[in-house]
């Protein structure tokens, strides 16, 4: 562990990665409205600007550890860099839909290795003891794009251009690939299995269908038989790839990590709770404009608040996760957090706005800590020889259920619409995708109730009481 003392800086540098991506996302996710008058179309097909960057991410994500492996860590994250910058740059010059679709998929292939080698070269760099810290350290830089991405975004497309929220990424990845080349050091892991080909096509065919079908779903712009259909190859390459896993020396996703039971949990339940954290920043933005009638500017300074509340956690994670350890933790914040976000539900115009400012700061608070706690419990148990692997299995199925959530989001709006014979998107049927997202995400505390009492204690610092005769 000879980087462990300087984890702080080096958590500093590879999220920039994370802040990048963070700010990007949220920045984008307050322009849609703007965006979709520019290309003359429904603001309810947006949804597929940033369903389509996780597409690229889910299918090019299994690929990150084992590349990072073979060629270093270094190395592969500053070309990640470069590449999401160009994808960047494509995106601020697409002229419609499709075009700004294919440009979010070149950003993504970047951020498919860009953010899981950032975790990766974070978690080689610390000892388990101090991997909490470390991953609140990471996160911080994380959490500021997402509170300057609303204000931010929303004076760019009030005062400016929306292509401007792509041309910010320029001088940020820039800056990340200067340090991580001064500071960060380049590590190779020996690699003697050949690259699972087969397995990164049948994985990425399937995670692909399984995306664009319930994208299509969500909009309900094809016929439910086209819909299913997609869903169907995504259903039976996944099995395929199951059976191929099986056999291959070095998988392109280790399913055996699901045998260890804190990874494990934290995958489903932390599934589970994506879907909501995935579909707040395309729920929120297009209530406050559309149901308020606000600007983009306003819904910025408004929606903002959720990431704040996120950014006040770091201080706080270290000593609750001590004091109560991770499962107390996961089950009884996830109800709070989820309850919290809930309540999103029942905005309206006559709320006071101090009264919507502090719901969504309470509800960012208790998700951040919910989302760090996943987040570190996952590696708890992982040898650091499969720490590489972990990530990417970890990374593609967060990803995958972030992207979920909006299809969720999306899908429960659109149909809310249809059912209450709405000609436009109302503040009801916003409502209603908010109870549904929500409700999903209440199922993943039973889920962490199954975790043991003493996970993640060498972790944490928590040290659980013996039980008593």
């Amino acid at each position: 562990m000879a980087n462990a003392k300087h984890f702080r800086r080096t958590a500093l540098i590879v999220a920039s990665a994370l802040f990048m991506e963070q700010l990007d996302g949220t920045v984008l996710a307050t322009a849609l409205p703007s965006m979709a008058r520019s290309f003359g179309i429904s603001p309810l097909y947006m949804s597929v600007a940033l369903t389509s960057y996780l597409l690229s991410l889910a299918v090019f994500i299994p690929a990150s550890g084992k590349v990072a492996d073979r060629f270093g860590t270094r190395r592969v994250f500053c070309s990640a860099i470069a590449v999401f910058i160009f994808g960047s740059l494509l995106c601020g010059q697409a002229n419609s839909l499709p075009v700004l679709v294919a440009a979010r998929l070149v950003q993504g292939f970047g951020g498919a290795m860009m953010v899981p080698v950032a975790r990766l070269i974070l978690m080689r760099s610390v000892a388990k003891e101090e991997m909490v810290a470390a991953m609140s350290w990471f996160l911080v830089p994380a959490l500021i794009g997402p509170v300057m991405g609303p204000p931010l975004g929303g004076a760019i497309v009030t005062y400016l251009s929306w292509r401007w929220i792509f041309y910010i990424n320029l001088p940020i990845g820039l800056v990340g690939m200067a340090l991580a080349l001064r500071f960060i050091e380049d590590t190779v892991q020996p690699v003697t299995a050949r690259f699972d080909w087969v397995g990164l096509v049948i994985s990425g065919l399937s995670l692909a269908c399984l995306m664009f079908g319930l994208e299509m779903v969500s909009r309900g712009v094809t016929s439910p038989f086209a819909s299913v259909s997609i869903l169907g190859v995504g259903l039976v390459s996944g099995g395929l790839y199951l059976l191929h896993a099986k056999t291959h020396p070095a998988p392109i996703l280790d399913v055996t990590l699901m045998r260890v039971p804190t990874f494990r949990l934290s995958v489903i339940g932390g599934s589970l709770t994506r879907i909501t954290g995935g579909s707040l920043p395309f729920l929120l933005p297009m209530m406050m404009q559309l149901g308020f009638g606000l600007s983009a500017a306003q819904s910025g300074m408004i929606t903002f608040m959720t990431a704040a509340g996120s950014l006040l956690m770091k201080a706080t994670a270290p000593p609750l996760l001590k004091r109560f350890g991770f499962r107390n933790t996961l089950v009884w914040n996830g109800l709070i957090a989820t309850l919290s976000l809930a309540v999103c539900a029942t905005f309206r115009p006559g709320w006071p706005p101090l009264a919507i400012h502090a719901v969504l700061l309470v509800g960012g608070f208790f998700q951040s800590l919910q989302f760090t706690a996943y987040n570190t419990i996952a590696y708890a148990d992982i040898p650091s020889h499969r720490m590489s692997d972990a990530t990417s299995f970890y990374t593609t199925f967060q990803q995958l259920m972030l992207s979920l959530g909006i299809c969720v989001s999306a899908a429960a709006l659109h149909f809310a619409v249809v059912l209450q014979g709405h000609a436009h998107a109302a503040l009801s049927d916003f409502s209603w995708a908010f109870l549904t997202v929500t409700a999903i995400s209440l199922m993943a505390s039973p889920v962490c109730a199954r975790l043991p009492r003493d996970a993640g204690d060498k972790v944490s610092g928590h040290h659980t009481a013996a039980p008593t005769e």
